[in-house]
């Protein structure tokens, strides 16, 4: 029973993995661009913000999202932290475990 429950959501475990993997190469370039181009725009960073948080079960999209994090502080400090705050609702475990 637990092999076929098993083999029944590899498929759908690859293909989230899959869709990760693009997102993460399409993000990157975007944030990439933001840091290089010094924008101060807090929608295109928002909107960024927000799709990546969707993502941030795969450790390197976290980085990414960390690193576009820390460059949006010193732009907007408050919207930062509720960023922060948002990925902490949704994907940090730890402090959930840990009973905090």
């Amino acid at each position: 029973m637990e092999d076929s429950i098993s083999s029944e959501f590899r498929p759908i475990a690859l293909a989230i993995k899959r869709l990760a993997k693009q997102a993460r190469q399409q993000y990157s370039l975007e944030v990439d661009a933001v840091v290089r181009e010094q924008s101060q725009s807090r929608k295109r960073i928002e909107h960024l913000l927000n799709g990546m948080l969707d993502f941030c079960f795969d450790d390197e999209m976290l980085a990414l999202y960390r690193k576009l994090c820390r460059y949006y502080f010193s732009i907007a400090p408050e919207a930062t932290v509720s960023y922060i705050y948002a990925y902490r609702d949704l994907w940090d475990n730890e402090q959930i475990e840990q009973g905090e």
